[in-house]
């Protein structure tokens, strides 16, 4: 099984992807995950990568689709996958499936995760951080304590302000205009598969295996 996973931020795609990977058996493949392990390692890409990251400035296409197409060569691809992170653009997903038709690997689905607006403000916003040591927390699913008060380091508590409901519309907002093409794209060909991501982790773990089952 070869998917892509789709989502604004906060829908729960890493969620979704963690759970997917266990239950199909297959490698859970995060552009996250591929940018450190390449700038880690001090590969080419890497390097190019980071020069990049280092001036606050994006990736270019062409740097991104060379880490993933290298990622996609590694032998634990050969029973699927499930890329988190990409693609964000048509010009990626045409790059991605140039690849895949090159290994023989056509994308099965493309998973996309649909939260209402006010859901993912609610989640990402109730998101606080320890100034100290980083822990976070949740103020509805995973408060501190005390108010305020890391209970790991007893630093302060606090939220971030990519972390306020207008910066969180914000982006939502700039997704909304990148990605807009993008699922339009994966539509016309058939591979589009809506996901209600406003249940429980399992609740969308199920529906989202009772898609790719039907």
């Amino acid at each position: 099984m070869r998917l892509v996973l789709l989502g604004a931020p906060g829908a729960g795609k890493g969620t979704l992807a963690k759970q997917l990977s266990k239950a199909l058996g297959v490698v859970h493949i995060s552009t996250g995950d591929i940018f450190r392990e390449e700038v880690a390692a001090g590969t080419e890409l890497g390097k190019k990568a980071k020069s990049y990251m280092d001036r606050g400035a994006l990736v270019p296409d062409e740097v991104v689709i060379g880490m993933v197409k290298q990622r996609l060569s590694r032998p634990d691809v050969n029973a699927g996958f499930i890329l988190d992170g990409f693609p964000r653009t048509v010009p990626q997903a045409e790059a991605l499936d140039k690849v895949l038709e090159e290994s023989n690997q056509p994308l099965d689905a493309v998973l996309d995760i649909v939260v209402p607006e006010e859901t993912v403000v609610r989640r990402l916003s109730g998101r606080r951080v320890c100034r100290q040591c980083g822990a976070i927390y949740h103020i509805d699913n995973m408060p501190t304590k005390q108010e305020g008060v890391c209970d790991k380091c007893g630093g302060e508590v606090y939220q971030r302000d990519d972390d306020q409901p207008e910066a969180i519309r914000q982006r939502l907002k700039v997704y909304a205009e990148a990605t807009a093409p993008l699922t339009d794209y994966y539509r016309t060909k058939g591979l589009l598969r809506p996901v209600d991501g406003t249940g429980t982790p399992e609740e969308v773990l199920g529906t989202a295996l009772a898609l790719l089952k039907g």
